[in-house]
């Protein structure tokens, strides 16, 4: 590893100053029109070849070793979130309410460093390394993975495995998150609009009352969690958004409620959906109310698939040491990585990025969020020694055969 070090060594200052300028000029999914320009013009600069036209802004690299082999994938998104940026940073968003706060930069940078080493290295690689940077990520349920797929970014070089990797700002740089299967939830989208009979607040008795049934719907719906399923399938309903009324003294007709279902496995996803159906018409029966519902299954689980989580933990462990992979709980927050592994094997890995205050440390799609930095360069390396690990052990596969 003497060799890419000192590459990374070189390195550092190229993959931290492409972050940064990625931070600054920030673009919402489907917009990602100058960060692919970035993303082409630095793949150009260092020597690999590229095609474009995926899912709108997509840029897929490829670095064909001189050796035949099999093909590994390394994914990263580019977009940001309609967040005003509340960081002290220099290099901070120039964008009005649009910021890079899910680390969408980090990946992009560090995947195109990871693509300048491997390049370096293309005349001893036994197969491809494709360089996946993906748009629309944060355009749940839609996202840009499946339409990159759609239109066409492996018709020509089909990965044999997949990986990607996520800043996460609650572990300390040096730490990886590597699990078996379940990583990141499946993310649903719900609204509920409940159409009572409005009136005025001193006769409730001539009304059919649209908050009174949204309110009982509330709490209704956090049982289906604790007295439906398994206690221990983990699994969340979040109403997050309530709107009804202007004025104290009128009750409203309607009441909209709007949240999100979490689950990792799909037996739970459609159970949870049937009681979230049954539950919501019946509270609103009760009532004397009517309830419309639109239900949208969004991202699926990111679930990684045994074998290649093992190989992701094996290429921290040799980058960070023996310790640097602790067992970590996964997280129900969703990930469109998901629909990749639905295709091809892989895994998805955290890379710690807590900063050096943890007390002040905001968490993914705050608007305070930030990283450490100095995670970059091994999270770099990180993505080169699974790239090289991957491939080794698919050519000991196809050996074996």
């Amino acid at each position: 590893m003497r060799d890419i070090d000192q590459q990374l060594s070189d390195l550092t200052d190229e993959i931290i100053n492409n972050r940064r300028f990625l931070h600054e000029n920030p673009e919402l999914s489907h917009q990602e029109k100058e960060t692919s320009a970035f993303v082409q013009r630095k793949l150009q600069e260092y020597g690999i070849d590229y095609e474009v036209g995926f899912s709108g802004y997509g840029v897929l690299g490829i670095i064909k070793g001189e050796k035949p082999g099999k093909t590994v994938a390394l994914r990263a998104d580019m977009d940001a979130l309609p967040i005003q940026e509340e960081t002290d940073l220099s290099f901070k968003s120039k964008k009005a309410n649009i910021m890079h706060a899910c680390g969408h930069d980090a990946h992009t940078a560090m995947l195109l460093g990871a693509g300048f080493i491997l390049k370096q290295m293309q005349k001893e690689l036994s197969g491809t390394i494709l360089l996946v940077f993906q748009p629309a990520e944060e355009d749940a349920p839609i996202g840009g993975s499946q339409a990159m797929m759609d239109s066409g970014v492996f018709s020509t070089y089909e990965p044999d495995v997949i990986f990607a990797q996520h800043v996460w700002p609650s572990i300390k740089p040096g730490i990886i998150g590597v699990h078996d299967k379940e990583v990141m939830g499946a993310s649903d989208r719900f609204k509920i609009t409940i159409e009572g009979k409005g009136g005025h607040a001193s006769m409730p008795h001539q009304t059919n009352d649209a908050v009174i049934a949204a309110g009982h719907l509330i709490t209704t719906l956090q049982t289906i969690v604790s007295r439906n399923l398994d206690p221990m399938e983990a699994s969340v309903v979040t109403v997050s958004m309530l709107e009804a009324g202007s004025v104290p003294n009128i009750i409203p007709k309607t009441v909209t409620l709007q949240g999100s279902i979490r689950t990792f496995q799909p037996h739970i996803q459609k159970r949870l959906k049937e009681r979230f159906f049954t539950i919501t018409n019946q509270i609103a029966e009760a009532f004397g109310t009517k309830a419309e519902i639109d239900y949208q299954e969004g991202y699926p689980a990111t679930i990684n698939t045994p074998k290649w989580a093992r190989i992701a933990r094996q290429s921290a462990q040799r980058v960070y040491g023996e310790s640097a992979t602790p067992d970590l709980n996964p997280a129900l927050a969703g990930e469109d990585f998901g629909r990749f592994l639905q295709k091809y094997p892989g895994a998805f890995v955290w890379l710690g990025t807590q900063i050096e205050n943890e007390y002040e440390q905001a968490p993914l799609h705050d608007s305070k969020f930030q990283i450490d930095e100095r995670a970059l360069p091994n999270g770099t390396k990180l993505l080169v020694q699974i790239a090289l690990d991957a491939l080794r052990e698919l050519e000991q596969e196809a050996n074996h055969v």
